[in-house]
């Protein structure tokens, strides 16, 4: 009972106060932004040289208000978002009309999940290994010239690095598609011929996400490792004659892995940062493509759907490694 009521329940609670605060600072943020897709479907029809009269314009725009349902006021479209949200009914795409937001999302979902997933757990795995290494053996000249590599990359931007991959393995080098998700043609079936052309168009994207998170964990492991490396029982360790494997591995690895295993779970942002960038550079078919297409067309629908389900997944994770990290850390077990 004492883990359920000091534990257990303070972090459901906040789980669902984040999901809550989250979802309605994201419902409001894009209905108060200057952009309005009734507008942009009119300019669209006055671009290709369509004309209405004041009258048809007027009643046009109000059907496309009711379509899109925004006739209503903001909180009765906040309640009635709310009621449609547990059965995962985001409404039609404003700009993909009459597109369901959840056919849309489904769609490219596993494009970005599989991109991250992998990119997440190379980048995390590596980055640890090769910086709890760089920070414990520091008389190591090898790891000092990957670490000063590392040094290098880490401040490169991600657009930065996913033009650069490009310009060397796409343009010099072609061994590599420029951008998308498989050959245009290409039925999307389980096949051999199909899924090789997945991987090959996707491992540009996916080597720039791993590159610069496997440079973001190496330099934090490195700090962790070397301040843990300075404390006292590492010493008793040492001379207690304990060999310097076990020592690495059982005690300062295990120690500094602690608030990694915290920051892969908020990795999960990257959909907003990374992904984001690396999927419009290379014009991958995942959510963050989607979003940026959402947000340019002011497509309110979409953009609820999207950064929704980014925060439900978000907080979920989190609230895994909460439940898991007693697992990992015997203290607070003790606690």
């Amino acid at each position: 009972m004492r883990f359920v009521r000091r534990y257990l329940v303070p972090r459901l609670i906040q789980y669902v106060l984040v999901i809550c605060l989250g979802i309605t600072v994201v419902f409001f943020i894009p209905r108060l932004m200057p952009t309005d897709p009734v507008e942009r479907v009119i300019s669209a029809l006055e671009a290709q040289g369509g004309y209405l009269d004041p009258a048809a314009l007027e009643e046009t725009i109000l059907t496309l208000r009711e379509t899109y349902g925004l006739e209503e006021g903001l909180f009765k479209q906040y309640i009635s978002f709310w009621g449609r949200l547990f059965t995962l009914d985001f409404g039609p795409s404003l700009f993909m009309f009459p597109v369901p937001v959840f056919d849309l999302i489904r769609t490219a979902l596993p494009w970005t999940a599989g991109l991250l997933f992998v990119s997440l757990l190379l980048g995390w795995t590596i980055g640890n290994i090769l910086g709890g290494l760089t920070g414990y053996f520091r008389q190591s000249r090898i790891l000092k010239i990957f670490d000063g590599m590392v040094m290098l990359v880490r401040p490169i931007p991600y657009y930065i690095m996913a033009l650069l991959l490009i310009i060397f393995f796409a343009y010099l080098l072609p061994i590599f598609p420029i951008g998308g998700g498989y050959t245009v043609g290409y039925k999307i079936a389980f096949t051999w011929r199909f899924v090789g052309s997945v991987l090959k168009h996707a491992f540009l994207p996916l080597l720039s996400l791993t590159l610069l998170n496997a440079a973001f964990r190496h330099q934090t492991m490195r700090l962790l490792v070397q301040t843990v490396r300075d404390e006292d029982f590492i010493h008793y360790a040492k001379i207690g004659n304990v060999k310097e494997r076990t020592i690495f591995s059982r005690y300062v690895l295990r120690n500094a892995i602690l608030p990694q295993i915290t920051g892969l779970a908020m990795s999960l942002g990257m959909i907003f940062g990374g992904a984001l960038i690396t999927e419009i550079v290379f014009s991958y078919p995942g959510i963050g493509h989607l979003l940026y297409r959402a947000i340019v067309n002011g497509d309110f629908n979409l953009i609820m759907g999207i950064t929704t389900i980014s925060i439900v997944a978000i907080a979920t994770g989190i609230l895994v490694i909460d439940f898991l990290y007693p697992l990992f850390d015997p203290r607070i077990r003790l606690k």
